[in-house]
């Protein structure tokens, strides 16, 4: 089938989320075709190029989500589209300051007045209205990049927010604040006004022509495939690793948006925007793929059908760990007592918690070390002095320690980074130590974590996020932001090799179980072919009663050959016995109104049966 992969800030560039997990999919599903919808989050990104493309990615188009807007074609301020713009940007203004029952965030997709999650059926029924009254206009006029950020958009969305009845925050938002949020909603929704769309008829087909969309990410990449499957009835699969609506309010907690600050009413709108986009997309979705249940809990809080929920468990390379894995847990001699961090120091990560945590464990267990490995590569940013900080107070707890009076001081904290020639890879950090350490208080999805199972090792971890799903029973968890609690816990595996060893083969077991890729690539295998099965043809081949026509376009139509012409060019099927001018019509002859059948990947052509 042909697959239409819609990513944002990942996959097919170097750099960014989800790319490793998109290449992985993509080169494990090789009966596939796949076709590549990308949207770019920064220059950046888009100057460090794309990695590799397996030779079944047949196409990639791309579009930024950052800086001005390319112009398109026609023009923009007529009457009647300026009439229409009005009518449906004020229906999604209005949607997005709608007022929320009491107790419930502004913009989680909950109904207003009810006490269950949910979608609210008004709201949300004028959000689509809107958004897809947008989508049919920028597909008349080429475009709406022009029309989001005009005055007419900017009045609109401040009646919604005078309205009576209107949200706090909104009703307080400013001339600025409107700019701001305009200007946020047009790079939001850029997507409505790409050329991806065709109609299926001739020319490039685009989204109209592939088989199924599946978008890797929430948020705007989910844009293209709404927009799909409501023109042309193509399946939707949503997955998510990592929820875009909770990042949304982690970044407007934070309070700044490409290094500007942000203001209250800016950040209410922003996050009921992304609230809204969040429910529609799940209510509209065949299928949604949660990465953990950490992230399924958010989407049925936003209103996500259980039934159409399915875990599936990223899937992550086993084979560099196998090494340091298949040794069992014992570390190199006189490493048992080392404690070994792993990631970017950052303020989430809470190294602070960990440094003092670690001042209790040499209490009681004096020749105990702590290894702390860095990840960050030399070219991201370091993260406003933040490991500098961490440095200092290790530093003022831990002074270098001597033997006698005549050696060099240690200090039992070290600061290291990947690729040093100490730890040139992470399967060697991972084996550094006796125990590995996560002392984050703001975690999604424990990738580090999963890491170190792989590698055997027992681990010491807060309750945050995914961990607890992630570790099972294989590893020690304690409360965030509790030092002797971490410290407790590390002394106790600190103390029992044995423990330690069976909790690390327990660990690795687990994860060859449930994280490897190949159970990911087998999982979106049976999913495609699924999901498939209820949607086999374009939707334009449908029978009286409006649903798809089965066995419209029969499995020989995708061979090659003689026989995928039809009887008079009008078709596909079967080649029947005797002259064609012999042969009654039949009443029903299916015809496929989508572009010609493609060659099958792999598959040569068929030596003719002349003379056979």
């Amino acid at each position: 089938m042909r697959v239409g992969l819609l990513t944002e800030g990942g996959y097919p560039y170097a750099t960014g989320d989800a790319r490793v997990w998109c290449d992985r999919l993509v080169r494990g599903l090789a009966q596939h075709e796949f076709e590549v919808y990308a949207l770019s989050r920064g220059p950046g990104q888009e100057g460090a190029g794309w990695g590799e493309l397996p030779r079944h990615v047949g196409r990639v188009c791309t579009a930024p989500l950052w800086g001005e807007p390319e112009p398109r074609r026609g023009g923009w301020g007529g009457r009647r589209q300026r009439r229409r713009f009005a009518e449906h940007f004020g229906e999604l203004a209005a949607a997005i300051s709608a007022p929320y029952g009491s107790g419930v965030p502004h913009g989680s997709g909950v109904p207003h007045g009810s006490g269950v999650p949910g979608r609210s059926t008004d709201q949300a029924d004028r959000f689509a209205n809107g958004l897809h009254g947008l989508a049919d206009l920028a597909g008349e006029y080429g475009g709406l990049s022009a029309a989001l950020r005009s005055e007419d958009a900017v009045r609109a969305l401040e009646r919604a927010c005078r309205t009576l009845g209107a949200p706090h925050g909104a009703q307080r938002a400013r001339v600025a604040d409107l700019l701001t949020v305009t200007e946020a909603l047009e790079r939001a929704l850029r997507p409505l006004s790409l050329d991806w769309y065709g109609d299926g008829a001739g020319g490039d087909p685009g989204l109209s022509g592939v088989d199924l969309c599946h978008a890797a990410t929430g948020g705007a990449a989910v844009l293209p495939g709404l927009l799909a499957k409501r023109r042309f009835g193509t399946p939707l699969l949503l997955t998510e690793y990592g929820v875009r609506l909770r990042e949304c309010y982690l970044a407007g907690a934070a309070g700044a948006e490409g290094g500007r600050p942000l203001s209250g009413p800016v950040r209410s709108l922003l996050t009921a925007f992304h609230g809204r986009l969040a429910a529609e997309a799940y209510a509209r979705a065949d299928l949604i793929t949660p990465g953990n249940t950490h992230t399924r809990r958010w989407q049925e809080r936003c209103g996500a059908d259980r039934e159409r929920l399915r875990t599936v468990y990223p899937g992550m390379d086993a084979a560099r760990f196998a090494e340091v894995g298949e040794q069992g847990a014992a570390p190199p001699e006189g490493d048992d007592r080392t404690l070994v961090w792993v990631g970017r120091i950052e303020p989430p990560k809470d190294v602070i918690a960990l440094l003092h945590a670690f001042a209790e464990v040499r209490r009681w267990q004096p020749d105990a070390r702590l290894r702390i490995i860095e990840t960050r590569r030399g070219e991201d940013p370091e993260p406003d002095g933040y490991p500098a900080h961490c440095r200092a107070l290790a530093e003022h707890l831990f002074p270098d320690e001597a033997a006698d009076a005549h050696s060099a001081g240690d200090n039992p904290v070290s600061f290291e980074r990947l690729g040093d020639p100490e730890v040139p890879t992470l399967a060697d950090a991972y084996g550094a130590g006796g125990v590995v350490v996560l002392s984050s208080v703001v975690e999604g999805f424990p990738v580090g974590l999963v890491e170190a199972m792989f590698c055997g090792r027992a681990t010491v971890s807060t309750d945050v996020g995914a961990v607890c799903e992630v570790i099972g029973g294989t590893g020690l968890v304690v409360p965030p932001r509790n030092p002797r609690a971490l410290a407790d816990a590390c002394l106790a595996l600190l103390s029992d090799v044995e423990r330690c060893a069976r909790l690390g083969a327990a660990a690795r077991a687990r994860a060859l179980e449930l994280f490897t890729v190949e159970q990911n690539v087998a999982a979106f295998r049976g999913i495609y072919l699924e999901l498939m099965s209820h949607c086999p043809v374009p939707r334009e081949e449908v029978g009286e009663g409006g649903g798809p026509l089965p066995f419209a376009r029969p499995a020989e139509a995708h061979v090659p050959g003689r026989w995928t012409a039809g009887r008079d060019g009008d078709g596909f099927g079967h080649r029947l016995p005797g002259p064609a001018a012999s042969r009654p019509a039949p009443e029903h002859t299916p015809t496929w109104a989508g572009p010609p059948p493609r060659e099958p990947l792999g598959v040569g052509p068929r030596p003719s049966e002349e003379g056979a």
